[in-house]
């Protein structure tokens, strides 16, 4: 009887949960519409103005048009369906897509990685690098030992990335610029007041608002987004099949590949140039990778397939049956198409919807300099997390404004879509070729297919995107120079920081203190230890920074308790909280000191409220009680340097720490802890405290053993109150302030790149104390001069 009605609640709770995880993908389906298809669904704005805009004006006939519009269905067809829905989103990594995302992966299939700061130790961080590993000691092949060998393959690998990067951000500015345009341009086709220059003088108010918002979070108006996208998608759409129908209804013959070879049996050379206008009706499907993060492969692959392909492929449909009966309206196509009595609303969901698509582009920029400043090849600058909610959502402010100025000096500069779209494609389809050629490394290193299986695939999308590429490079001269002069320039940027941090982090490793000449100093250091902890930051993962012994020989005194922070990003999407530290011994036990690797991802975000101090004393004493458990007081003495260990903050190693509010106790500390500040220095702090609102949002919490803490070891008992009364009397941060320079014998190239650029580079970036969110009244900086 009871297994009888148990029966149909179990199916009933499967149907549930099916359902649910149906809404789901539904959900996350409709979102996508306002963050990933804004620029790919308002293509249809430029494309075919842009594809008979040079020599192919001269054969505007219903053959030429009619093998246009089969020329757009198979490039959506093959690209953004085929490539991109069908195979692309299926290498993601971990959730995460785009460039770096692909990067990341291979990286961890393959001793690829030119970050100087890798460890194995990172191959404890969950999944993400337990399947790396595994897969490294089961794939053997020629081509990953001979790229495994050769540094230079190595780093033109990353420099590609960084290209592709660079073209994402190529994308940033163009977009906002030829969209906003082609939908202002409107007015000039029902307006015949309006000139150029005034359609140009609107775009520019469009944009400088557009950009001005920025600092408000997407999150804020994202609910507009996506009823936005899905009315254009439906008003184009209908419009496209009303076209159809009223105009060529025999335009369906074009979805044939046979009209492609007659358009270019027709038009030959000019045909093939005509292919940089073509490729616009596939902007933006980049963004259906890049933008995984914020969905899944399921929701994406539902909104392309039911709505985005299927309006697009209507709406141009439609403008070919219409410019097949109207040739001469070619120069205004999308506009002239649209019936008279529905030309204003759709001119408002127009501008509305370039706005969606300029919005998304510029998220996706704030993400990409994000993750290139987080694996060290971009300067370090200012990342506001605009949203509690949405993890993803940041806002960089500087970047903000050089996209604006930029975005203004394209549209006032060229003020033509023509030349903006040359450019436009070139960014573009750049992006592609770039994916195109890590994919096919992905399928041998990470898929672990057949190398025949992976030149098949480049083969046919190499020489497909080639084509594109070839046809868009022959427009350098007509505004194609725009991506690539703005490429460079970051690029340059990006080889100048990464170069500068690299040799940086070989002159410390260089030099780093013996640990010999620490044990001859004794427990004491050979110098006095005041209360409070130290924490000396450094960018090595082993040894002792030469900034310790140049401290130490400066000054008389050191704190008591000492931990050598090194805050680095792995290659991995996100690091979980229970993942974050890394703790290690640093010589004898008496010695007090220790080693605190904290490590995120490249889309992890730092945020100002994370109580750095409090999540680092738990983590070191619940590694005291774990090394007290698990190794014997012989072996750890033995050790000078000790193994690293994750510290979980969910695991529970003998008996934790007691954490309470100091606030709720009434005191910020015990009784028998001492300040090593002075009288006036704590009033000092405490002004600081009250009028620095990231300070004050800090949770002050006080330590204990617990109780019932009499069983443990006397040793480590002691190192445990030694490490509480530390953290009670003051937390002091130090850093280097280093200045690098090249040596004297270095070539001019050498010394123009660090003395001059990277030089300049570092004094007009963020601070690494402000950019660690480091409180400056507690912030000790030793000034050090590199000569690399």
């Amino acid at each position: 009887m009871d297994d009888q009605e148990r029966g149909p609640t179990s199916d009933a709770d499967n149907r549930r949960a099916y359902l649910k995880g149906y809404y789901k993908h539904l959900l996350l389906a409709y979102q996508s519409f306002g963050v990933v298809y804004g620029d790919l669904s308002t293509s249809p704005l430029y494309v075919y103005k842009s594809t008979f805009s040079g020599r192919l004006r001269g054969y505007q006939d219903e053959q030429t048009i009619f093998g246009a519009f089969s020329l757009i269905f198979w490039t959506l067809t093959l690209i953004p369906l085929l490539k991109y829905v069908f195979i692309v989103l299926s290498a993601d990594d971990n959730g995460e897509g785009g460039t770096f995302a692909l990067y990341s992966l291979l990286c961890r299939h393959a001793k690829l990685s030119l970050l100087p700061n890798q460890q194995a130790a990172d191959e404890e961080l969950s999944t993400y690098y337990r399947k790396g590993a595994a897969n490294r000691n089961m794939i053997s092949s020629p081509l990953k030992r001979f790229l495994e060998k050769h540094k230079k393959l190595r780093t033109c690998l990353l420099l590609v990335v960084l290209f592709g990067a660079c073209m994402v951000i190529g994308d940033g500015v163009l977009t906002p610029s030829i969209s906003v345009l082609s939908s202002i341009s409107g007015l000039q086709f029902n307006v015949e007041r309006l000139n150029n220059r005034d359609v140009v003088i609107i775009s520019c108010v469009v944009l400088v608002g557009l950009f001005a918002l920025q600092h408000r979070g997407t999150h804020r108006v994202a609910f507009m987004f996506a009823p936005i996208v899905i009315i254009w998608l439906l008003c184009v759409g209908t419009i496209g099949l009303y076209n159809t129908i009223h105009w060529n209804p025999k335009i369906y013959h074009a979805l044939s590949p046979y009209y492609i070879v007659k358009f270019f049996k027709v038009t030959g050379k000019d045909g093939w140039l005509s292919l940089g206008g073509i490729l616009l009706c596939i902007t933006g499907s980049e963004a259906m990778f890049a933008d995984l993060g914020h969905f899944n492969s399921a929701s994406i692959r539902v909104a392309f397939i039911g709505v985005i392909y299927p309006c697009l492929v209507l709406q141009y449909m439609g403008q070919a049956a219409y410019l097949s009966k109207n040739l001469s309206h070619v120069p205004t196509s999308f506009y002239a198409s649209i019936p008279k009595p529905v030309f204003w609303p759709v001119f408002v969901v127009a501008t509305l919807a370039a706005i969606v698509a300029s919005q998304a582009i510029i998220s996706a920029t704030f993400s990409i300099v994000k993750q290139c400043q987080a694996l060290g090849c971009f300067p370090r600058v200012k990342v506001v997390h605009t949203s509690k909610w949405m993890y993803g959502q940041i806002y960089i402010p500087e970047i903000n404004w050089i996209l604006m100025v930029l975005g203004l000096a394209v549209t006032i500069g060229f003020r033509d879509i023509n030349l903006i779209g040359n450019a436009y494609g070139i960014a573009c389809i750049t992006v592609m070729f770039v994916t195109t050629w890590l994919m096919a490394l992905v399928i041998i290193f990470v898929w672990q297919k057949n190398v025949i299986l992976a030149a098949l695939f480049l083969l046919f999308f190499g020489l497909l995107e080639g084509c594109y590429l070839s046809s868009s490079i022959m427009k350098v001269s007509k505004g194609g120079w725009a991506p690539l002069a703005l490429s460079f320039v970051f690029m340059f940027v990006m080889y100048v920081w990464h170069y500068g941090t690299r040799k940086k982090y070989l002159f410390d490793m260089q030099n780093k203190v013996s640990m010999k000449w620490i044990l001859t100093l004794g427990p004491s250091l050979g110098i006095v230890r005041v209360p409070g902890v130290g924490l000396i930051y450094t960018e090595l993962v082993t040894g002792v920074p030469a900034i310790f012994s140049h401290f130490v020989t400066n000054l008389p005194a050191f704190h008591q308790v000492l931990v050598f922070v090194c805050v680095k990003f792995v290659p991995v999407p996100y690091v979980t909280a229970d993942e974050r530290y890394l703790i290690g011994r640093i010589g004898p036990r008496p010695y007090r000191m220790y080693r605190c690797i904290v490590r995120y991802g490249y889309k992890d975000v730092q945020k100002d409220e994370d109580d750095f101090e409090n999540h680092l004393v738990m983590s070191i004493a619940e590694f005291i009680q774990m090394e007290a458990e698990e190794s014997s007081a012989g072996s750890s003495e033995a050790s000078p340097d000790g193994r690293m260990a994750v510290v979980r903050t969910s695991e529970r190693f003998g008996t934790r720490l007691v954490v309470r509010d100091a606030e709720e106790e009434g005191t910020s500390l015990p009784t028998n802890a001492y300040s090593s500040k002075s009288e006036t220095l704590q009033s000092l702090q405490s002004i600081y405290e009250e009028r620095s609102p990231s300070v004050s949002r800090r949770r002050r919490v006080r330590f204990e053993l617990p109780p019932q803490a009499d069983y443990m070891d006397l040793e480590v008992r002691r190192e445990l109150s030694e490490l509480l009364e530390a953290k009670h009397a003051g937390v002091a941060y130090i850093m280097g302030h280093s200045y690098i320079k090249a040596r004297r014998n270095s070539s001019f190239l050498k010394k123009f790149v660090i003395d001059v650029a990277y030089s300049f580079l570092r004094k007009n970036c963020r601070g690494p104390g402000v950019a660690l969110n480091i409180p400056h009244i507690s912030l000790i900086e030793v000034g050090m001069i590199y000569y690399v």
